[in-house]
């Protein structure tokens, strides 16, 4: 992935950043909340049938260009090429996915996650885990809670791993093991030709949208469910009333502007393979 082709002033318009530049934490700081509150989590090419293309002019076509959002192989590989761009140190990682799973799962290396090497540290970068997306980087040390413009966080020591928790409410739930191991861009082009193409990832058979607001307010989607969390109070929850209202959602809370043609063949496979309204533990 080259720098010479990444269009780094369009992606920070994209992102709506108008911060310092200097690759410092301050910045790291202000990028990721900027990209997690403006770029979406989403799945809809996943359920068209189309896998995701992780190049570097397919990615910014997409998601600068034609205003569209992605998930983590997408989002995360374009938050490391603006953070390249700048100045910063990274290095692609991987993470298993053990949410709504016993937190030492056998679960697949599956989340690209980036971990950025500043003066005062290591730390994690990831703004694709879809509706709990950290939205603040967090120092790779284990066992500190740190605060994010949302939930607190920390990272668990297990085996070589470190194990995310997030605090929801009163508990702490926790969501990936990651791997200190650097990745190749190879290991994303596998990982995301499996979750994007397996019958049994949950992103094949389900509609799926999330954005974080930045007064601390998370808004997801999920099959026809409309979710608004605040760290303060519990989930609103409404499923939708008809078609109309998945554009208009899609549209104006997520800020994906789609051909109609897309939003109903989206409604025709969810209603074949009885997923419309359904739910799911991982993306509550």
């Amino acid at each position: 992935m080259s720098d010479n082709d990444f269009d780094l002033e369009a992606w920070l318009r994209r992102i709506g950043y108008q911060g310092p530049r200097s690759p410092t934490l301050e910045t790291l700081r202000g990028i990721i909340l900027a990209q997690a509150t403006t770029i979406p989590f989403e799945n809809l090419d996943v359920l068209l049938g189309r896998p995701p293309k992780l190049d570097l002019e397919s990615l910014q076509q997409k998601m600068i260009v034609d205003g569209r959002g992605g998930y983590c192989f997408e989002l995360n590989s374009l938050l490391r090429a603006g953070l390249l761009a700048l100045g910063f140190e990274v290095t692609g990682l991987i993470a298993r996915v053990v949410r709504s799973l016993n937190a030492d799962a056998g679960a697949p290396a599956g989340h690209m996650i980036l971990r950025v090497d500043l003066p005062e540290g290591e730390f994690l970068a990831d703004t694709g885990f879809g509706n709990l997306t950290p939205t603040a980087p967090l120092a790779m040390r284990p066992d500190i809670e740190q605060a994010t413009p949302h939930e607190t966080m920390r990272l668990r020591p297990m085996g070589e791993e470190l194990l995310l928790e997030a605090k929801t409410g009163a508990d702490w739930e926790h969501f990936y093991r990651l791997s200190p191991h650097p990745r190749l861009d190879m290991d994303y082009e596998v990982a995301n030709w499996f979750t994007a193409t397996h019958p049994k990832s949950p992103f094949v058979a389900n509609l799926v949208a999330a954005r974080a607001a930045p007064d601390g307010v998370r808004h997801s989607f999920f099959n026809g469910r409309l979710s608004v969390r605040r760290s303060s109070a519990p989930a609103e929850r409404r499923m939708l009333d008809n078609d109309a209202e998945y554009a208009s959602v899609l549209s104006g809370t997520f800020g994906l502007s789609l051909p109609g043609a897309d939003v109903q063949a989206m409604l025709d496979i969810l209603d074949r393979k009885g997923m419309r309204g359904a739910t799911g533990p991982f993306f509550a």
